[in-house]
């Protein structure tokens, strides 16, 4: 889970990154992770390499905002608060990355449009590595389903809560009926059964009463007679053969992985959208010792859980090989439509403040005046560091969450 966690945040900046150099914006770093670097390498203008904590990563683009204005850079200089210091230390780190004020490879001047691709490449990539994870899940390995064909057929009706036959024991109704492990039952009580469900409900309901099977054996069907048991269930008479169906994996169709992953998109906007409630649950279990719902937030401690349950559970390789991939893919969407909030430093911030100075533009343009200056998104510095602050906090109750009270796939 960890190299696939890395391996999505490298395409998600990768998202970022090819557009940035298509567009011709000068990129100095394309980092994975946070914190002291652990290997990098530089190759043209762009350093590329990976940090100690592989929890985030970032491209650093020339000119993410418009040069400082000089009457800004004199009153940060001057002194100011909290806040407008912040603000101009953000305006100089930026200044330090443009080659003057005729610089043309940085990413403010690019048309609205650009900027937009460029910020909505990382979520995008996400999205589409999300349907690839659904897609090998669900149609290149499948959906374990119950089929008709028969994997064992009991020897026998054993006696009370026995599970093993005695000679006392009476032979199995399927048994009797010459039933054998690897037919596939084609109709019962001239009715044709395409899963095994409906196969079983027509044998509850003939307690006692014969009916025709037609079963395929060797490529031909034959026909056989099956009375069944009768049982007591829930004080009415249910009838009983004594089979149990084969499992195999039911390749969905191609599609089915995109209409997954938009099924999550809309699944992870309302978790979103619900938070603060989703938040206080997570909290209120935790401190109470109760139930976790289900659906809360995770974070990569949680993550971390259900694919170290899933690793070491006893079910086939392809079962958690595609729960593996199931996981990965939920990850991607939740990344995708995360970003996508518009609220800075996530990308769907920079898209925000873009499509603001594409409406500042479009206005001037309409009513023939001069064109705007560019949006000075320093100024939003401010609202990030809480966004920020904000993020920290909720990773951090998610984290402890996760270790006393975590989400888990079999029940503490």
């Amino acid at each position: 889970m960890l190299v696939g966690l890395a391996v999505s945040i490298a395409l998600h900046e990768l998202g970022h990154l090819l557009p940035a150099k298509r567009f011709g914006v000068r990129v100095g770093q394309y980092m994975i992770g946070f914190g002291p670097t652990i290997w990098s390498r530089r190759k043209g203008e762009t350093e590329y390499g990976v940090k100690a904590i592989p929890l985030g990563g970032y491209i650093s683009m020339a000119g993410m905002y418009p040069p400082s204005p000089k009457e800004a850079a004199r009153a940060g200089r001057a002194g100011g608060g909290f806040f407008a210091t912040m603000v101009q230390d953000a305006r100089t780190a930026n200044d330090e990355t443009l080659h003057g004020d005729d610089d043309t490879r940085v990413f403010y001047r690019l048309p609205v449009y650009k900027r937009i691709i460029v910020m909505l490449g990382g979520p995008v990539m996400n999205l589409v590595l999300g349907i690839v994870m659904f897609t090998i899940a669900l149609s290149g390995i499948g959906i374990q389903t119950v089929t008709t064909t028969i994997a064992q057929v009991s020897a026998c009706v054993p006696a009370g809560s026995s599970t093993s036959c005695t000679a006392a024991d009476p032979a199995s109704p399927a048994a009797e009926a010459g039933l054998e492990p690897g037919d596939v039952l084609v109709r019962i009580d001239g009715t044709k059964v395409s899963t095994f469900a409906e196969a079983s409900a027509i044998i509850q309901r003939s307690a006692g009463e014969p009916v025709e099977v037609v079963v395929r054996r060797d490529g031909r069907d034959q026909t056989l007679t099956l009375t069944p048991a009768s049982r007591e269930v829930g004080g009415r008479a249910v009838g009983f053969a004594g089979i149990t169906a084969s499992i195999d994996y039911q390749r969905q169709p191609i599609l089915s992985g995109m209409q997954t992953a938009f099924t999550n998109v809309g699944a992870v906007a309302d978790i979103i959208v619900q938070l603060p409630q989703k938040l206080y649950g997570v909290v209120h279990s935790m401190v109470t010792g109760g139930q976790r719902d289900p659906n809360s937030p995770l974070s990569p401690v949680g993550v971390g859980v259900l694919a170290g349950e899933a690793a070491s559970s006893s079910a086939p390789i392809l079962d958690r090989v595609s729960f593996f991939l199931m996981l990965l893919g939920s990850l991607n969407v939740s990344l995708f439509v995360f970003n996508l909030v518009p609220l800075l430093p996530l990308d769907g911030g920079h898209v925000a403040v873009a499509l603001w100075d594409g409406i500042k533009r479009a206005w001037t343009r309409v009513f023939r005046r001069p064109p705007p200056k560019p949006v000075d998104a320093t100024r939003l510095v401010p609202v990030t560091f809480v966004v920020v602050i904000a993020l920290v906090v909720m990773g951090g109750i998610l984290i402890l969450a996760d270790l006393i009270n975590p989400i888990t796939l079999f029940g503490r």
